[in-house]
């Protein structure tokens, strides 16, 4: 396994795990009020998820795509 599957799976984990903690932030009350008064989701939430979209799409990319 080469150096950069090693890291695409790595990325690929990270991603996961700031998807999770933003989805499970986006669950908080704190943020269920921000989304009903202005319509998103806090900061913070939103950097968790679009972070963790991120390192999922250029993860799986060096894992499985990359040569």
């Amino acid at each position: 396994m080469g150096t950069g599957k090693i890291l695409g799976v790595v990325l690929l984990v990270v991603g996961v795990l700031l998807l999770f903690f933003g989805w499970q932030s986006s669950d908080s009350v704190g943020d269920q009020l921000s989304e009903t008064f202005t319509g998103r989701f806090t900061d913070e939430t939103m950097w968790y998820l679009i972070g963790g979209a991120a390192a999922v799409v250029a993860g799986a990319f060096l894992a499985f795509f990359k040569r």
